[in-house]
């Protein structure tokens, strides 16, 4: 069980690095993407939480930060028109 947290970590952890690039100017298309990204990551994490029965914390940092990444992406979406 603990390779599943790493490996939901390891997709929130990305989630974050590729809503940073999308922050640069010209690039906050990088956000449709970047979205169902953190979705699945966010899906798999709540999976986990839900089975394990306990309150992992590996997991539930990744959770939040899927939940972070999610938000902002879609902030950005809107801000920048790519959401009307």
């Amino acid at each position: 069980m603990v390779i599943v947290q790493i490996f939901g970590l390891i997709l929130a952890i990305m989630a974050v690095i590729g809503m940073f690039i999308a922050f640069i100017p010209l690039l906050g298309w990088l956000n449709w993407f970047n979205i169902p990204f953190a979705i699945i990551g966010l899906t798999l994490n709540a999976i986990f939480l839900m089975m394990s029965g306990n309150g992992d914390t590996i997991a539930i940092v990744a959770l939040t930060l899927c939940i972070v990444v999610i938000f902002f992406g879609i902030f950005r979406l809107i801000l920048g028109a790519g959401v009307i």
